[in-house]
């Protein structure tokens, strides 16, 4: 059984970020942009160690959805990344455990993040759901819907009742908004 550990991104040195960021780099495959990566920073992050080595990452991060007329405190969460070599044996479950209780700790009505096809089984069974409405980003030019994203965005309710199948608005930010 793993246990991830939690910290803001405040008590990190730099080298610390360094490693989450080489991590995320290995385990997105290149894929992990500088917009990424400060979507990332400036929450609280979960990580696993073994041995002095980064094995497992996720952050969450404090984002405003809007929904049903009601502005959210959300807890997004951002870059679950195991090590491609230590995948498959629970890590990923540990960081979301850690988040999760950080998310229930009373701070936010709801959890949400952008769900990669084959996370989509981690997060199910953690409780999760499927956004099944249209989704959209507040721009600057007012709101916009994101047609791309519907079917991949879950949420995990926390003190606010949902529908589903209604329209959720994230906040703007550069690069990918959910």
């Amino acid at each position: 059984m793993h246990r991830a550990s939690t910290a803001h991104t405040s008590a990190f040195t730099p080298a610390g970020l360094e490693k989450i960021r080489a991590l995320l780099d290995l385990a997105f495959e290149g894929d992990f942009t500088a917009e990424d990566w400060d979507h990332t920073v400036c929450g609280i992050h979960a990580t696993v160690h073994k041995g002095g080595r980064l094995l497992a990452h996720g952050s969450l991060v404090q984002r405003r959805l809007l929904h049903g007329g009601r502005s959210l405190r959300t807890g997004y969460v951002e870059a679950v990344a195991v090590h491609p070599d230590h995948r498959r044996q629970g890590l990923a479950s540990a960081v979301m455990e850690a988040l999760e209780r950080v998310l229930h700790s009373g701070g936010y009505h709801l959890g949400a993040l952008g769900a990669a096809e084959e996370a989509v089984p981690l997060y199910r069974g953690r409780g999760w759901q499927q956004w099944r409405g249209r989704t959209a980003v507040l721009t600057p030019d007012g709101v916009v819907r994101t047609p791309e994203e519907e079917g991949h965005i879950y949420v995990l309710p926390m003190r606010s009742a949902l529908d589903l199948d209604g329209e959720l608005v994230c906040d703007w930010r550069p690069g990918d908004v959910w």
